[in-house]
């Protein structure tokens, strides 16, 4: 990745963890907003990471129900 896109990352990822410490979901917003004031290219980039991890995060939830799921169907079968 290019430089926008590793310090975009790296916001981002800083940025969850402290919505995930905090709750406070609106910090995702002030952040787009401030740099958006700034620099269009890293506010599009901050929250296109943002996005993605987010995404990435439900898909693992899903496939590791799916997984946690199929395990246990497959002990009911044996019992």
């Amino acid at each position: 990745m290019g430089v926008t896109e590793d310090l975009a990352d790296a916001l981002a990822q800083d940025v969850l963890k402290a919505i995930d410490l905090t709750g406070d979901e609106d910090l995702v917003d002030e952040l787009a907003q401030m740099m958006g004031a700034t620099s269009q290219t890293a506010e599009e980039a901050f929250l296109t990471a943002v996005r993605v991890r987010r995404a990435n995060i439900k898909a693992r939830q899903i496939l590791l129900a799916k997984v946690r799921a199929f395990k246990a169907a497959q002990d009911n079968d044996k019992g």
